[in-house]
């Protein structure tokens, strides 16, 4: 048996900024709005991406990066193939947890809640808005189904691209019925700041009847 690789020394110190509970918005949706501005203005490539874990009926959990495509005082929203793992997933065990991790600037957001499909005029609100490829591709993959090689994927992708041309129209490719729009509604709501010696600010929103309520979790 060959040795494990040692990444004992492999950490940073984290020195940026700090995150105090009585200086965060009263609502954890203009508080993220103002860590993903912050983000933004910073240059983190794709601050929108964020990893979506859900679990199958035994508990069994599986996490993935997706693309965050709208929030707000609703909830967090995301697009994705209906017949996925995911989307599997959440069929027999509607809650996930996101998270956002913007290394450049130490931070972290984690929500936890129910999630719920979007009703189908907001998939096909956003379905034109998407590039010509991403559209074709919603057709081609059998997403996380097994296929038998590259080849096999690039002939569908052939036969789409052929079945429906790009035009230049946001409706050359319609909306596959297996494709649609999750919405998280956040029970709780965790911001994280790195700071030094692994002592990190974690600012938690909990809602309780409604209501949000701030507390300081342990590092």
């Amino acid at each position: 048996m060959s040795p494990s690789t040692d990444l004992s020394h492999l950490r940073e110190e984290y020195r940026r900024a700090d995150l105090d509970e009585t200086d965060v918005a009263g609502d954890p949706i203009e508080q993220f709005r103002q860590w993903f501005d912050e983000a933004r203005a910073a240059g983190v490539r794709e601050a929108n991406a964020m990893i979506v874990s859900t679990a199958d009926a035994e508990g069994r959990p599986a996490s993935r990066t997706l693309l965050l495509k709208g929030f707000g005082a609703a909830g967090f929203d995301f697009f994705t193939n209906h017949e996925s793992r995911k989307g599997e997933h959440l069929a027999v065990n509607p809650r996930a947890a996101i998270t956002f991790f913007w290394p450049e600037l130490e931070r972290q957001v984690n929500l936890r809640g129910p999630v719920e499909r979007l009703p189908r005029d907001e998939a096909e609100r956003y379905f034109p808005q998407r590039p010509y490829g991403s559209r074709i591709g919603a057709w081609v993959s059998r997403q996380s189904r097994e296929i038998p090689n590259r080849e096999w994927l690039e002939a569908r992708d052939a036969e789409y691209r052929g079945k429906f041309p790009d035009t230049g129209s946001p409706d050359d490719v319609p909306l596959p019925d297996y494709w649609g729009g999750y919405r998280l509604a956040p029970e709780s709501v965790e911001f994280w700041q790195g700071r030094p010696s692994r002592l990190h600010d974690r600012v938690e929103y909990v809602q309780t009847d409604g209501t949000w309520r701030v507390r300081r979790l342990s590092p």
